[in-house]
């Protein structure tokens, strides 16, 4: 039975309808057993899951009843940033298998005194990761960023070949948990420069870039890539994973493609399975009953599939 935590975020934004939402839509699995953590202001939004409700004031006392697939664990109270640190530490300790979390402010976690930008710096601190990579699973690609929230001018110089390396290595895990042939595909890494660099003519980098990818034959990684055609769908069944040299490479086709509503985020790195909705807060529609909650459930069916792959 994997035991599963799903924390819901602000809770003044749209974490907790589209926590309810997903899981109303998803009814009770048989292997897995969720624990929700929220606020006693979401109370209204889980009363009709199909599920019989427990609720607790902690995590140590949701732990102590059996798991059980029909039943639904509600840890009420405590602070959002709190929510996230007591279910990784959790997971840490094995007593968790994995966790998937709501959209959570970075303004939310500046209030409590925290350095942490997010819940990535959040989780590395904890679990002293050396290194925490971004992935995205879609259903039609799955993409990994070589560097994340970098100012484009900066790319270049955090492109290293630990960095490269390590997001070789990332994918490479990845797709291991990847289902039937997906986990035989090639990694796709996609060049720097505009035309892969046209062999030096429009930027050194990518020549760097193929010099190590040449090192990691082992992994099963093609590259550099053309940028502006790596994302053709002729290659979407053709590579595993698509690694982007920066943020905004993989993320435009990646959203583009799959819309806000779709699609999950897996952190790399951590020593557990950790995944996210691929949105914000969006307080703006929050009470409303608006907001979808595809990407939450994406987020929990992926969260329990690559449980499966450690």
């Amino acid at each position: 039975m994997k035991r599963i935590a799903i924390t819901t975020g602000d809770q003044d934004g749209i974490g907790p309808e589209v926590t309810a939402k997903a899981l109303d839509e998803i009814g009770p699995l048989k292997g897995a057993s969720f624990i929700v953590f929220r606020g006693p202001t979401a109370e209204r939004l889980f009363r009709r899951l199909p599920f019989k409700r427990i609720m607790v004031s902690s995590l140590a006392d949701a732990l102590d009843l059996p798991p059980l697939s029909n039943v639904l664990i509600e840890v009420v109270g405590h602070h959002p940033v709190d929510w996230v640190e007591e279910a990784a530490r959790a997971c840490l300790s094995k007593e968790l298998q994995g966790l998937v979390t709501g959209p959570l402010s970075k303004t939310l976690i500046k209030r409590t005194g925290r350095k942490d930008l997010g819940h990535t710096e959040i989780l590395k601190r904890l679990s002293k990761a050396k290194a925490i990579y971004q992935g995205y699973l879609g259903r039609e690609f799955h993409v990994v960023l070589a560097t994340a929230h970098v100012p484009l001018k900066n790319v270049s110089s955090r492109l290293t070949p630990g960095t490269i390396k390590g997001a070789v290595a990332a994918a490479s895990m990845l797709r291991g948990c990847l289902p039937g042939l997906q986990k035989k595909r090639p990694l796709a890494f996609v060049g720097l420069n505009p035309h892969a660099g046209e062999e030096g003519i429009l930027g050194r980098e990518d020549l760097g870039i193929r010099k190590i990818l040449a090192q990691q034959k082992a992994k099963s990684v093609e590259g550099p890539l053309v940028p502006d055609a790596a994302f053709f769908p002729r290659n979407w069944k053709k590579y595993s994973v698509f690694i982007a040299s920066y943020h905004d490479q993989g993320l435009i086709p990646f959203k583009m493609i799959h819309g806000q509503s779709r699609g999950a985020q897996v952190s790399l790195g951590l020593p557990f399975i950790r995944t996210s909705v691929d949105h914000g807060t969006a307080k703006d529609i929050a009470g409303k009953n608006i907001a979808n909650p595809g990407s939450m459930k994406d987020a929990i069916h992926w969260c329990l599939r690559l449980t499966k792959g450690i």
